[in-house]
């Protein structure tokens, strides 16, 4: 067996969608039309996604030819497998292309020179994050990551010693580890809901959060889709559970923002944080932060902004000295790509890749699937595990063996290994999915070859 060879080539060159003409609309002129319209690859794209008109999402997401100009988009090497996703996705080539034309632009004049051109053409790319998540762009910051934009809240949320976080086993253990250093500083209490895998059904999911509030609840922190395995949570249920208590709702959505189809009505949180590398496809090194407009002056940023950036202005969350403008810059590129797909088709695309391998894996006996296949509970992101398999042994060799990447995945308490958490992307074609499952159904069926039976798991090396 061998990696399946994609073919890449460019694209037809049409006029820009209706979708994505709205989309330019919105954001301007200042993100620079030609920059946008220029790729081949960004026009071949539009072009297979014209051909999806009269089609429902669900339907678009089966027909391999209108997907073939997406996987050409990348420039990921198709001399292996990258099932982990959900660490961090590799960028399309009209992102990457744009990243080194900004890197480039701001070194040719002094840098204050390029700082005035570039702060204005992020007030754009503000906008157009904000037409995507639904909100106004005055309540979102660009951020470097989830991690800095959860944290932001998680340091900045006022709490009283005794005071009490709900949050879950599985949710991102920097977070986890964040709420344990407010917990040792301040006094509060930290509890976790521990969540099955998979659970029955929302309903459940939502009983669990509800019997786990109680009078000293002041927040909960909510993963939209578990980093662990993919499940998704009903988090409008949540969030209206909790503000009929007066509790505040932060939610991690590292993994469902460019992933699902949604806006912020469709959550109802008081806080958002994600990171943009991951399912958006932007440069490496950005994330956004949300906070409900009559909330900001509340929480203070990790790092003291000047005094002109005002108490009340999310600008005060980005003031963290000098940095590169062009990874910044390039989420407007990655924002046209997505919205040349479309949100909804991109979701169900996304939730047709991994039902492609999880169907058929789940019918093996000694094969567990550690997430719902329902498609309000799940979407690109799922578990497996094979019975008397270690996943860390699993993990080493379809990489070594198969050059096929995966990520492992454990509960946070005593950090046991139970599977491998498997995240194609658009790039990723059904000969490379069949390819992985064939490896699968290999070892199910006669084990691993040594050394990898007599294999000891490092508990301390894991993505994100």
């Amino acid at each position: 067996m061998q990696p399946h060879e994609a073919p890449r080539s460019g694209g037809i060159e049409p006029q820009p969608t209706m979708e994505r003409r709205g989309f330019l609309k919105a954001v301007g002129s200042a993100v620079g039309l030609a920059a946008l319209l220029g790729p081949a690859t960004l026009r071949g794209v539009e072009a297979a996604m014209s051909n999806a008109v009269g089609l429902t999402p669900q339907q678009a997401a089966r027909e391999e030819s209108l997907w073939s100009s997406v996987q050409q988009a990348f420039t990921m090497s198709r001399g292996l497998i990258n099932l982990d996703n959900g660490f961090t996705c590799p960028t399309p080539r009209v992102v990457s292309e744009a990243v080194a034309r900004y890197i480039g632009d701001q070194e040719e004049v002094p840098y204050g020179l390029w700082l005035r051109d570039a702060r204005s053409r992020m007030g754009t790319v503000r906008t157009g994050l904000a037409r995507l998540f639904g909100c106004d762009p005055d309540e979102i910051a660009i951020t470097r990551n989830a991690t800095e934009a959860l944290r932001t809240i998680l340091y900045g949320f006022a709490l009283k010693p005794e005071d009490e976080v709900l949050t879950t086993t599985q949710d991102y253990d920097s977070m986890l580890a964040t709420l344990e250093h407010r917990q040792q500083r301040d006094g509060i209490t930290l509890t976790k809901v521990d969540v099955p895998t998979p659970p029955k059904s929302m309903d459940d999911l939502v009983g669990m959060f509800e019997r786990g509030i109680t009078p000293k609840t002041r927040l909960i922190l909510l993963s939209h889709i578990t980093y662990t395995t993919g499940q998704v949570f009903p988090v409008k249920r949540i969030c209206d559970l909790a503000h009929q208590r007066g509790i505040d709702v932060l939610v991690d959505g590292a993994h469902s923002f460019g992933h699902l189809d949604f806006k912020l009505a469709d959550l109802n949180c008081d806080y958002f944080g994600t990171s943009l590398h991951k399912w958006l496809l932007a440069p490496k090194g950005t994330g956004m932060l949300y906070i409900r407009k009559d909330k900001i002056e509340k929480i203070p940023p990790i790092m003291s902004p000047p005094p002109r950036r005002g108490n009340d202005r999310m600008r005060k969350y980005e003031s963290v000295g000098i940095q590169s403008s062009a990874q910044n810059l390039g989420i407007g590129e990655a924002l046209a790509f997505h919205n040349a797909i479309g949100a909804k088709r991109k979701e169900e695309r996304l939730r047709y890749l991994t039902h492609a391998w999880a169907e058929r894996l789940q019918a093996v006996p000694t094969i567990r699937l550690y997430t719902p296949l329902t498609p309000e509970m799940s979407c690109g992101i799922a578990s497996v595990g094979i019975a008397g398999v270690d996943p860390t042994a699993l993990h080493n060799y379809l990489w070594e063996k198969h050059r096929i990447q995966t990520s492992r995945g454990y509960y946070e308490e005593g950090r046991t290994l139970l599977w491998l958490r498997i995240s194609p992307n658009l790039y990723t074609t059904l000969p490379e999915l069949e390819y992985f499952c064939e490896a699968m159904e290999d070892v199910a069926k006669n084990g691993l070859p040594e050394p990898y039976r007599s294999y000891k798991p490092d508990l301390n090396r894991f993505n994100g």
